[in-house]
Parts: C-alpha cells; sequence; structure tokens
C-alpha cells in the first residue's frame, strides 16, 4: 500500500466513521455500536472496502450491514460533497470480526484468571 493509498484510506475511515455515527438516519444502523475499523483503497483509489466491527449478535450485525449497504447511495454522495477529490471510491463494506475476536480473548483470559484463583 502506498502512502498516498494509506492516507486516502484513513481520510476516508475518518469520514465514514462520522457519517455512520451522526448522519445515517436508518433504525437498522442507528443506536448500535457501530465501529469502522479500516477502510483498504484500491491502488487507482476507484474502490474502497470498509471494514466495520458490531458488538451483538450474528442477526445484529447482519441488519447493520444491511443499512449500510442502503445507505451507500447517500454516503458516497456526501464523501463527494465534504472531501472534493477528483474520483471518490466505490465503497463496499466488509465484516470485521477483530474486535469481537478479541472481546472473546479477553473473556477466556479473565475466566482462566478466575480459575486459577480459585484453585487452591
Amino acid at each position: 500500500m502506498s502512502r498516498r493509498t494509506s492516507r486516502v484510506g484513513e481520510l476516508l475511515r475518518e469520514e465514514i466513521s462520522d457519517l455512520v455515527q451522526h448522519g445515517v438516519k436508518d433504525p437498522r444502523i442507528e443506536g448500535r455500536l457501530l465501529s469502522v475499523t479500516a477502510v483498504e483503497v484500491s491502488a487507482d483509489l476507484r474502490t474502497a472496502a470498509v471494514y466495520v466491527s458490531h458488538l451483538g449478535g450474528e442477526e445484529e450485525r447482519e441488519e447493520a450491514l444491511a443499512g449500510l449497504r442502503s445507505a451507500l447511495p447517500w454516503l458516497e454522495r456526501e464523501l463527494r460533497r465534504r472531501l472534493r477529490m477528483r474520483r471518490t471510491p466505490a465503497l463496499s463494506f466488509r465484516f470485521d470480526p477483530s474486535i469481537e475476536r478479541g472481546a472473546r480473548l479477553a473473556s477466556a483470559i479473565a475466566e482462566l484468571a478466575r480459575a486459577r484463583d480459585e484453585t487452591p
């Protein structure tokens, strides 16, 4: 990844995160703990994969992703307006399981620590 694509990716991550938290008016998204964890931009800056993390069940995750996909035209229009880039990348949303995996690991470690403390 070049320096330019990583800078564009970070800028997109910040802007999309702000739009998702404060601008999207979809009930499948509002009030949910969604985090935009990363944005991978292609070398030609035409496409960007947006990785989103959500703490909750699989059904809620799929609802949130469906809400993001339905808000996609609005999000892309807002990004064009805010960023004023020559070409705004076409977005695609993907689930990022890293936060969920980290929560499971922290829970397992805490459980092992409790078991160790209880053993005489």
